[in-house]
């Protein structure tokens, strides 16, 4: 029998509730309600619940256009990558990602677990909740979804199958263009600057030709090392919490690239979250997330060096100094990289609520400013961050001149 599933079309919430029916995830006689929750850029996201049982999941469409911007389209083959990849990181992480229940290569939809029992981390973060367990259970995920999938531990053979399986060239090309080009030059004419600070962002960013060379390097090696499979857009918006529960989500980025890439992006959205602990005067939320800031790098790096002892695989690199050098190559992409996300997030044109929602034009000031002079930081001097206090001095260097005068003033 014919189904109209059998052709894809982009569905609405009632559509999601028939489609969960059809194809054997809910009873034929379930009462369902479904809604669309999503509030990315690219995806649908639908909850389907049945109103008698509470029995709920949810259905992941992925459209042929970005939802900010009609204009750019994309594959829709990202949600197959993000289903294989939940699924393979359930290995290798588990109880950190949502369980897949099933992808459907026609409808491109993918159907997994509810968290709706959890928060999106971002959310979460701008009422200044705290979450005590989130570092450890953060680089948890990190050091065994990456050093796991890279040559250090995997047949090499292996390996490079996946880096074919998981090519996701138009996602990559969104980063390259979003994240490592426009915020430098406004080449598209999309970067949305906030108006008080167009002086300082010409100044900073886009006169500034050492910046400009570093983030030429850092788009390169981007673009050419296969080193991990890499979430590829691993921010607070990424993240489900609970005070017990950590749940990362929405791989559809990913793809095999550099490590720092990943860790970077958590340490910047950190910031961001700073950021507004700071304009809403929020001292014990600011200092938490500091805290947490140190804490993530450097659990990473304790973990990251007992888990690199329990399962390298290569002879090369169980050489002595070899483990040492590998991770002090990721702390400088960490660094390198946080500060191309605290600057695009800043200027680009894919914002973070957390600093456009802060109401008072003079601290969205002041923490845009220290967003970029971060980044700068991080980006220009990014061989000399080592450990978690030195990408926490950033900060508060940055917070300092910040205040400078001549630089806005503070708040």
């Amino acid at each position: 029998m014919m189904s109209r599933f059998d052709t894809y079309f982009l569905m609405k919430a009632d559509d999601t509730a028939q489609y969960v029916k059809e194809k054997g995830y809910m009873r034929t006689d379930a009462a369902l309600a479904a809604k669309e929750i999503g509030d990315g850029n690219l995806n649908y996201v639908f909850r389907v619940a049945d109103t008698k049982t509470g029995e709920s999941l949810i259905v992941k469409q992925a459209g042929e256009a970005l939802r900010i911007s009609a204009d750019m389209r994309v594959s829709t083959d990202r949600n197959r990558i993000e289903s294989e990849i939940l699924a393979l990181q359930g290995e290798y992480a588990p109880g950190l990602v949502p369980q897949i229940f099933g992808y459907d290569t026609v409808m491109c939809a993918c159907v997994m677990e509810d968290l709706s029992d959890h928060e999106l981390m971002r959310h979460a973060l701008m009422k200044h909740k705290m979450f005590p367990r989130f570092a450890d259970d953060i680089t948890t995920y990190m050091v065994h979804t990456l050093l796991k999938t890279t040559d250090i531990a995997m047949e090499h053979k292996a390996k490079k199958a996946l880096v074919k399986r998981f090519i996701n060239p138009e996602l990559c090309e969104i980063t390259e263009d979003l994240v490592l080009t426009e915020p430098y030059n406004d080449i598209n004419k999309r970067n949305l600057v906030f108006p008080p600070n167009a002086a300082f962002v010409q100044k900073e960013l886009y006169d500034d030709h050492a910046l400009h060379l570093a983030v030429a390097k850092l788009k390169f090696t981007f673009m050419n090392s296969a080193q991990a499979l890499i979430h590829g857009d691993l921010h607070t918006g990424s993240i489900f919490v609970r005070e017990d529960s950590t749940r990362v989500f929405d791989p559809e980025f990913a793809f095999y690239g550099p490590i720092g890439y990943d860790t970077g992006n958590v340490i910047a959205n950190l910031i961001f979250a700073w950021d507004n602990g700071v304009a809403y005067g929020a001292a014990a939320f600011c200092d938490w997330v500091l805290k947490t800031i140190e804490e993530t790098i450097d659990l990473f790096c304790a973990k990251f060096l007992k888990a690199y002892d329990q399962c390298v695989t290569e002879p090369m690199a169980k050489a002595e100094g070899f483990r040492e050098r590998y991770l002090a190559s990721i702390l400088a992409d960490t660094a390198s990289y946080a500060g191309t996300e605290l600057i695009r997030r800043t200027v680009g044109m894919a914002q973070v609520k957390d600093v456009t929602s802060i109401a008072e034009e003079a601290k969205r000031v002041y923490a845009e400013r220290v967003n970029i002079l971060c980044a700068k930081d991080y980006i220009l001097h990014a061989d000399k961050y080592s450990k978690g206090a030195d990408f926490v001095a950033a900060v508060r260097r940055a917070a300092d001149a910040a205040s400078v005068p001549e630089r806005g003033g503070r708040p």
